[in-house]
């Protein structure tokens, strides 16, 4: 599914000629239009000109692996397995993101492949100002077979939380993923309950979400970069998913999350069946984009 995310990059080391400084300008914009950010694409083309001086380097595939490497290589700095266990039960997974990126469909396939290892799971239905979304969360559960934890839409948010925890504790239940508002960064009064709601998990699980994860549409390009400082200075990150990775996205907004914030990309979403959620793999991902 990742073969093709950066086909104009790969299509720069079909040819059987010699590396050019043409060629590698062409890299450098291309890169761009895959949605690496401007100042890491600039450092990537400088590293492999250095390269194609130094050691001789002449055969675009020679290039192109030393590319890839690298790639690989700044996805691998920061790479972070997800959280799959606890000392102190429930393991808590609070998923926050903007309207339209896949959040509640991937909650749902998190949750799915909890209950395929044998874990029972609770859905928390936090996201209680619109009845819709209360709604398709209660549908996601059924079709999972999963419990759920909902309150009358125009509830507390924090206090869904709270009795989703104290749920999960009393049924013996060992994973809780509780699904938030799908709010604009850039509304303050939502992203101020977001904290609550984060202020009240730690709290009553007398530690930090197990993970916070923030899912990204891969189709949002830079956009992207600024959704994530703001939910990481609001709550803090544990790590990003991202969706709709299916061959239609450029894909580069991954290499620019992990150099510019520091932030394992933990998941990909590349389709809409159950089983379309991946764990990240560095190596695979640069084997893919650069076949």
């Amino acid at each position: 599914m990742l073969q093709g995310l950066f086909r104009q990059v790969s299509d720069l080391f079909s040819g059987t000629g010699k590396v050019t400084d043409d060629l590698l300008d062409e890299l450098e914009e291309a890169l761009i239009a895959s949605d690496v950010s401007a100042s890491l694409s600039s450092g990537i083309v400088s590293l492999l000109r250095d390269a194609v001086r130094e050691k001789g380097l002449r055969r675009p595939d020679e290039v192109r692996d030393l590319l890839r490497a690298h790639i690989a290589g700044v996805l691998d700095e920061h790479a972070a397995p997800l959280a799959l266990d606890t000392a102190n039960p429930p393991l808590f997974y609070l998923v926050v993101g903007v309207n339209g990126t896949g959040k509640t469909t991937t909650i749902a396939k998190l949750g799915a492949r909890f209950q395929r290892h044998g874990k029972k799971v609770l859905l928390a239905a936090a996201d209680t100002f619109r009845a819709a979304a209360i709604d398709q969360l209660q549908v996601w559960a059924d079709r999972i077979g999963a419990e759920i934890v909902r309150h009358h839409p125009g509830g507390d948010p924090a206090a869904v939380v709270f009795d989703s925890i104290q749920a999960a504790r009393s049924r013996g239940l060992g994973v809780v993923i509780a699904d938030t508002a799908g709010r604009q960064h850039t509304h303050h009064n939502l992203m101020e309950e977001l904290r609550k709601v984060d202020r009240v998990a730690r709290r009553e699980l007398g530690r930090a979400p197990d993970e916070t994860l923030l899912v990204l549409d891969a189709t949002t390009g830079q956009n992207a970069l600024a959704q994530t400082r703001v939910f990481r200075d609001a709550i803090g990150l544990t790590g990003i998913v991202l969706t709709k990775l299916d061959g239609t996205a450029k894909g580069g907004t991954l290499i620019t999350l992990a150099d510019e914030l520091g932030l394992p990309v933990k998941l990909i979403g590349v389709g809409e069946k159950l089983d379309d959620l991946r764990d990240f793999d560095p190596q695979e991902y640069a084997a893919g984009m650069l076949p």
